[in-house]
């Protein structure tokens, strides 16, 4: 069995600051391309479809290594794994750097995939295990920021080099490879924290085991889940064109900045979480996430800029809430020998609500437009998140 050193000290050595570091540069590659598909669509040619469709390639790329690798780092070591996420970072961005049209699209955003499935499990824990003794609260929430800050910052990054810099389809992806070697030295001086590690790589497939005691605390946690990473697809895929053709705001620093202040809010939700409590803060991220949609939905009904950004904020907040209280209620629920697989199932439906309902208002646009495709979208995951809410505020199944 292998064996993980929980507490590894630096000597030396850089410690979980720079394990975050790792994972914020690997998680900011995979959303760099949101506000640059405008440009894409101008130059290659494609519909708002086909726009949500090479976005939703992520999630599938990032589900098939949940399944099939997630815990691949318990058996080769934390460093290989985060090497080969790194890797696929570095390759995605080459596919985009070289773009060639629509398969160099889809092959770039289906690597990035892979290398978030990577990293959300392998950096995520080097990250906690890196944490010399009272400090494992700091790391959990330096972990927490790394994944969604680097998710934020990606289109932050993004937009305004194609603002601002010249090669606006080129300068950003040299720039995150540039940020990729550093990654890769820091991750080349982390300390080991497998002691124990196989000497072959060996991949199966994990079963999505979600036991019958755990079902009823699974349902409403992943269908929270699934509404809350929707609205963060939403923005992901899809604002910087709501920005630009609804809102008629063609900055696309701006956009990039829009779509930040989402993941800023939902780092700040999960931070959060540990003062509201999980038996609060899922009900009432899911009704703060409902006021987050309202809000979307009114700034384009007004297409009012601050308006939209009130619910990327509200919605966002909402979002990380009630994410971290559904990992909490499900982890406690979980008997450990089925955490894994029922974590690995829900992880599989809030990337689902990434990818499907964006591609549902991609295939909207075609007959009702841009706007009536987002308010149909908006309304439909409002429903959801609050029945959610309304269901847990009534029966609360979950315990702080």
């Amino acid at each position: 069995m292998n064996r993980s050193v929980p507490h590894a000290e630096g000597r030396r050595r850089p410690g979980y600051p720079a394990a975050a570091a790792v994972f914020a540069i690997g998680m900011a590659g995979t959303t760099l391309p949101t506000p640059l598909y405008g440009l894409y669509r101008e130059q290659l040619g494609f519909s708002e479809l086909m726009v949500t469709v090479v976005f939703a390639v992520y999630a599938l790329g990032v589900i098939a290594t949940l399944l099939l690798a997630g815990n691949v780092s318990d058996d080769v070591g934390r460093r290989p794994v985060l090497l080969a996420a790194l890797g696929f970072s570095a390759a995605s961005a080459f596919c985009f750097l070289f773009e060639g049209g629509l398969p160099a699209l889809f092959a770039g955003r289906l690597l990035s995939g892979f290398a978030a499935g990577l990293l959300s499990g392998a950096a995520t824990v080097t990250v906690m295990e890196l944490a010399t003794r009272g400090h494992e609260a700091r790391a959990g929430l330096a972990a927490t920021a790394a994944n969604m800050g680097g998710l934020g910052c990606g289109p932050l990054l993004a937009g305004l080099l194609a603002q601002y810099a010249p090669w606006p389809l080129k300068l950003t992806f040299v720039v995150h490879l540039s940020l990729i070697g550093v990654a890769a030295v820091l991750t080349w001086l982390l300390p080991e924290t497998v002691a124990s590690r196989a000497r072959r790589l060996r991949l199966k497939p994990q079963g999505l085991d979600v036991p019958p005691q755990v079902r009823g605390v699974f349902t409403t946690s992943a269908l929270a889940a699934f509404a809350g990473f929707a609205l963060l697809g939403l923005f992901t895929a899809v604002a910087p064109t709501f920005v630009a053709e609804t809102l008629d705001v063609h900055n696309l620093a701006l956009a990039g900045a829009v779509v930040f202040s989402v993941f800023l809010a939902s780092t700040v939700g999960q931070a959060l979480m540990g003062r509201v409590g999980a038996r609060r803060a899922l009900p009432g991220g899911c009704l703060v996430l409902v006021a987050g949609l309202a809000l979307v939905a009114a700034s384009l009904l007004a297409e009012s800029l601050p308006v939209l950004v009130a619910g990327a904020v509200c919605g966002g907040l909402g979002q990380g809430l009630a994410f971290r209280a559904a990992m909490t209620a499900i982890s406690a629920a979980a008997p450990p020998e089925h955490r894994a697989g029922t974590v690995s199932a829900f992880f599989v439906v809030a990337y689902l609500g990434i990818s499907l309902p964006v591609v549902g208002v991609g295939a909207l646009t075609l007959w009702l437009g841009l706007r009536n495709a987002g308010l149909v979208f908006a309304v439909c995951v409002l429903l959801l998140a609050l029945g959610v809410g309304l269901y847990l505020a009534r029966r609360p199944s979950v315990e702080d």
